[in-house]
């Protein structure tokens, strides 16, 4: 049969270690066979980013948005073992926090559900979407130890230099003072892309923060997330059939665990890194969980939403067998796939990227899966496949149903 053909490129970021070796596998099994893939590369292998002191993260950020999608490979975020085994010039920033930022976008996180992998929390019954904001809060804090009895304030110069204090404690001893910061734009981008990716796949919003405790900080959240909504998004929810609702942390945690799921969860951005590990881990295996990052703008950059699996990575190079789980890796471009074909009107892109994703889970419902699904499933009489035998089952069942 002929080859789909894309009308626009979809911006590529390549990765590092196990995930690389499946990227290509992916690409070469499940992709170029049916697909005449238009992609512009960009290497984010460790070793690349270095020679080019990380310019290829900014390039592949704005090449995104130059083309509204891209599909990324995981990367790695170095620490101090890495600077030595890759030789690095200097420890790279987190490409994700790069491109986060040049995109000011959010990461929108969801389980793959799939038969016979059931989910921990017996109500489940549909996928629970965490919404990160991803900027400042404690990620962005600033700390002291306080050595001793004395007063500690939180200090606003004003650029006419004039001062406002708030007076944080008065220390009888030694104890631990935080300083954490946020910015009203970055708060609206967050609730734009939020509203926006509700509208887009016709999910209810729920966003929740702590403002009865944290009066202006929190609250603040709560204000403009209230005040987009009404000025810019009430009238097309209502139209969608869709709603927005804000609660308090607690609650939102006690309604979550007692929901059907199938929903989008707003956090700030400690709770959305926390809650998204839950709500992955609840639901079987991070392995299965597609990340997303959207910007107001309507940029979207597709990724797994686990890391580079450097254990397996470093079997695989003593030629060792590997059953490495490459589900969310084939959901990242199914997704990205799917995106771009919606933006382009091409029809037959969008179909194959569902075709696919059928594929893929009807492999493992059929009971041929890799190794972490193997420990975990409820289905009896299952076949373990290494990584590549996977891939190559799922494009048997893909060939069968095109």
């Amino acid at each position: 049969m002929a080859k789909i053909q894309m009308k626009t490129p979809l911006v590529e970021m390549d990765g590092d270690e196990m995930t690389r070796i499946l990227w290509k596998m992916i690409k070469d099994e499940l992709l170029t066979p049916f697909i005449d893939l238009n992609t512009e590369y960009y290497d984010l292998g460790l070793e690349h980013r270095n020679e080019t002191n990380d310019q290829v993260t900014v390039d592949s950020a704005n090449a995104t948005k130059k083309y509204g999608v891209a599909v990324k490979c995981a990367t790695i975020t170095p620490n101090a073992a890495r600077m030595t085994e890759y030789d690095l010039k200097e420890m790279w920033k987190s490409p994700n926090g790069t491109i986060r930022a040049i995109l000011d976008g959010t990461v929108f996180r969801a389980p793959i559900t799939v038969k016979g992998i059931e989910p921990n929390v017996r109500s489940w019954k549909k996928p629970i979407t965490i919404a990160r904001h991803a900027y400042g809060d404690v990620y962005k804090g600033s700390e002291m130890k306080i050595p001793g009895g004395g007063k500690c304030e939180i200090v606003y110069t004003a650029e006419d230099g004039s001062e406002t204090r708030e007076l944080i404690h008065n220390f009888a001893g030694p104890g631990i003072v935080q300083g954490m910061h946020n910015i009203d734009a970055s708060i609206e981008s967050f609730a734009r892309s939020c509203f926006n990716y509700a509208l887009d796949t016709k999910q209810d919003l729920w966003f929740a923060t702590k403002d009865t405790i944290s009066k202006k900080y929190d609250h603040t959240f709560k204000d403009i997330f209230q005040e987009i909504y009404d000025k810019e998004y009430d009238d097309k929810f209502k139209a969608a059939g869709i709603e927005y609702f804000y609660t308090l942390i607690d609650d939102a945690v006690a309604r979550v665990m007692k929901s059907e799921g199938g929903y989008i969860w707003a956090c700030k951005n400690y709770d959305g890194d926390v809650m998204s590990d839950m709500v992955s881990s609840a639901f079987g295996s991070l392995a299965m969980m597609t990340s997303v990052l959207v910007s107001p703008e309507g940029y979207y950059e597709y990724e797994a939403a686990h890391g580079t699996v450097q254990r397996h990575y470093y079997k695989h190079l003593k030629g060792e067998e590997t059953s490495t789980n490459s589900v969310a890796t084939i959901f990242a471009w199914t997704g990205a796939l799917r995106k771009r074909g919606e933006l382009d009107g091409t029809s037959d892109l969008v179909d194959f990227a569902n075709k696919l994703e059928k594929a893929t889970l009807d492999t493992i419902e059929a009971g041929t899966m890799t190794k972490d699904l193997a420990l975990i499933t409820t289905l009896e009489n299952v076949t373990v496949v290494n990584s590549e035998g996977f891939i190559k089952a799922i494009r048997k069942t893909l060939e069968a149903m095109l």
